[in-house]
């Protein structure tokens, strides 16, 4: 199974908390912070809900 590389891009700051808990299931702490995690709907999910705080990168 693929693996996604997502970088938390923007800061979690003025953000709404369901917001923050959906970074935070992702393993994101930090701006600029790269975490690998496995390719299957429930990561895509998430992604879309904090699609403007992060990007997919190779």
């Amino acid at each position: 199974m693929a693996n996604l590389k997502i970088k938390l891009v923007r800061s979690v700051i003025g953000t709404n908390p369901k917001q923050r808990k959906t970074i935070e299931a992702l393993g994101l702490k930090k701006r600029e912070q790269v975490v690998e995690k496995p390719d299957n709907p429930q990561i895509r999910g998430m992604i879309e809900k904090v699609k403007h705080l992060v990007e997919v990168v190779d």
